[in-house]
């Protein structure tokens, strides 16, 4: 009876950690995903931490030209090959957002800035769904869309290397698929946070917190 009981207790305590959101346990599990040990180290600070306030969050990894989405317990809800600036840099230029608007974004404007990033859903001038990630500087993920240069981001998206991946004015671009299924259900209808991690800058200098 004793070994019962015993065996009672330890099933009843594996069930009660299995309940705990991952968060609270510190641990984040990407599994098949492949993910950098940058990514795994800011996810679990994430996580740890509650840095995400309880939101939904994602995670943008440039060298690795991926996004990685999880819901506000921690628990990874896709993730992606992403699109991303054409020009390698951790900041945003000064006047980006006006160009942006103007329709032309200077060369060395398209860069995709690093940092965390408190999101919301929105449109776009053309009334399409984005989720903004910067408003001022008119940084947002958004879905690939239709037009002459589908086909060949595409392949971009599709290929083993993530060097041909730096396609865009600066905006996260994923997949449609993968934004409805994945971005629009969790960042796509309420506030989330972003967290973009550095092409030059150490990771360290982006997440003072980390």
């Amino acid at each position: 009876m004793g070994r019962t009981g015993r065996g009672l207790g330890i099933a009843a305590l594996w069930a009660a950690l299995a309940s705990v959101p991952a968060w609270a346990q510190g641990r984040l599990e990407f599994g098949a995903q492949y993910a950098s040990p940058d990514t795994r180290n800011v996810a679990q600070w994430v996580v740890a931490s509650r840095d995400h306030s309880g939101l939904p969050f994602a995670i943008v990894d440039k060298k690795q030209a991926h996004i990685y989405v999880f819901d506000a317990g921690g628990r990874l809800a896709g993730g992606s090959a992403v699109l991303l600036g054409q020009t390698v840099g951790d900041r945003s230029a000064p006047l980006v957002g006006v160009h942006t608007q103007a329709g032309y974004v200077p060369v060395d404007e398209r860069t995709t800035p690093s940092g965390r990033f408190e999101t919301e859903p929105g449109l776009n001038l053309d009334g399409d769904p984005v989720v903004w990630v910067d408003y001022a500087t008119a940084l947002a993920i958004h879905r690939l869309r239709p037009g002459a240069s589908r086909r060949a981001r595409e392949a971009r998206l599709a290929s083993a290397t993530p060097d041909d991946n730096r396609a865009s004015l600066g905006c996260i671009v994923v997949p449609q698929a993968f934004y409805e299924r994945v971005l629009q259900p969790l960042l796509g209808r309420s506030r989330g946070v972003v967290y973009v991690l550095p092409d030059e800058r150490s990771l360290h200098e982006i997440f003072t917190a980390l």
